[in-house]
């Protein structure tokens, strides 16, 4: 049965208002032969019967949950706490939009005014919005911020080829149109000295990544430095896993002018791609041009604690060609998740699951390196992907893995740099288990010896 809400009187006094008699005279302009086509349906069934059937499809795929997955490239598998998913399911979040109205919003505001505090104390920064779709748009922000820095006056982009061919992108078809000269990611073998080489006046910033895309962990000591020698004002961009920074010092630190990446790994899950978290963060100075919202602590009439919006114009939002970015709508449920996180891990969980994520890493990288016929590379130190030069191509690998061991391998790095090939990107997370890790390598050494034969 099918519940119609509408009475009769009420569908006739729709009909009479756009001037019909009949529902039927509102497809009066399809043929009359088409408007009954016979779809050859299969019988119906029961919601149980559908929803078995679903379970049976459902079970075909191989889930990323139950079974070793070692695949990473930017979306990673960490465990995340039930009390995450408990709150942003909570209606009073689940629902909520834009907090134009600060007196009803407060929950809201103070959720991401508690994010901010969080992402600006773990990257080492003072100002952060709230919040970029994904790293890959943060990253075009940053460009567009160092643009509007420069009042459009400097339009070079030195970006490292390391940076995340995704992120690299979208760099560029955002701002395509632009007039922008974007150079540095040509050649994979182009280093950071090689990199500042290419900065001149006329570069508004200097994009880098760490740990990078194949999951090495750039030396940032005295790079801001010599930008400037290089050129004056030129900002720093750095783009970083925000789970490393539990372990690794803080960009920050070494004088970064901008930091942002993907939230991801703090607490979102795979979710099939998305949605996930563009965090940006960036020095007070430049607070004036940043994207996003960014929502400030402040006393109401009566003196209580309350926290609004600031600093951020109406253009934005509404009058888009008078924007400096149209990034209007943010990733607010997935902030939520990202702040219950951060606070139901604190300080000493964040530095104790990126332990567990860089020594399990560092388990794999040693086991697979002592594997005929596989070898680590291990020029620069990394955090919890890895690169792996295989006997064989690595489509044929992941396909061994998953058809007949039930194992979800690396990335196949020659997809972004065909130098690369036969090399596999390993990301190894703190859900890896030792059992799984041994599993793999019984799995590579098969491989192998089959491939001998």
């Amino acid at each position: 049965m099918v519940y119609l809400p509408h009475t009769d009187e009420e569908r006739a006094e729709m009909l009479k208002a756009i001037g019909v008699e009949r529902i039927e005279d509102l497809f009066q302009d399809i043929p009359e032969q088409h408007r009954y086509p016979v779809l050859e349906l299969p019988d119906a069934v029961s919601e149980m019967e559908i929803l078995q059937e679903l379970q049976a499809l459902a079970d075909a795929n191989l889930s990323a949950n139950a079974v070793p997955m070692f695949l990473g490239a930017g979306a990673y598998r960490h465990w995340v706490p039930s009390v995450v998913d408990y709150v942003i399911s909570r209606g009073e979040f689940y629902t909520a939009y834009t907090p134009y109205q600060a007196e009803v919003s407060q929950g809201t505001l103070q959720a991401i005014f508690e994010y901010q505090s969080m992402i600006c104390d773990l990257t080492g920064m003072e100002i952060a919005n709230a919040s970029h779709y994904d790293g890959a748009t943060a990253t075009a922000e940053a460009v567009i911020q160092a643009i509007n820095v420069f009042r459009k006056k400097r339009n070079k982009v030195v970006v490292a080829p390391t940076v995340h061919p995704h992120y690299r992108k979208v760099l560029r078809t955002y701002t395509q149109g632009m007039g922008l000269e974007i150079v540095g990611d040509e050649s994979l073998n182009t280093s950071l000295d090689e990199l500042i080489e290419l900065v001149d006046e006329n570069t508004a910033c200097v994009i880098v990544q760490t740990p990078n895309f194949l999951g090495q962990i750039e030396n940032l000591e005295g790079l801001a430095d010599k930008i400037q020698q290089k050129a004056k004002k030129t900002l720093l961009a750095v783009a970083t896993n925000p789970l490393s920074l539990g372990l690794l010092k803080a960009p920050g630190a070494f004088d970064a002018d901008i930091v942002m990446g993907d939230g991801q790994p703090l607490g979102l899950g795979l979710n099939f791609g998305g949605p996930y978290l563009g965090f940006y963060t960036t020095k007070e100075q430049y607070v004036r041009q940043i994207a996003g919202r960014l929502v400030g602590k402040t006393v109401d009439i009566e003196g209580k604690e309350a926290y609004v919006m600031t600093l951020t114009t109406r253009e934005q939002h509404i009058r888009r060609e008078k924007a400096t970015s149209n990034i209007c709508s943010n990733q607010g449920l997935m902030m939520l998740a990202a702040t219950v996180y951060m606070s139901a891990l604190g300080k000493h969980g964040l530095r104790k699951v990126a332990e567990l994520n860089y020594h399990k890493a560092h388990y794999t990288a040693q086991k697979i390196d002592a594997l005929p016929g596989f070898k680590v590379l291990q020029d620069k130190p990394f955090f919890n992907e890895f690169v792996v030069e295989c006997p064989a191509p690595v489509e044929e690998i992941n396909h061994y893995l998953q058809d007949e061991w039930s194992i979800i391998g690396g990335y196949d790095l020659s997809q972004d740099y065909p130098e690369l090939e036969n090399h596999m990107l390993f990301a190894v997370t703190e859900v890896n288990t030792r059992a799984e890790i041994d599993y793999l390598m019984d799995a590579l050494h098969e491989f192998r010896a089959g491939s001998q034969d």
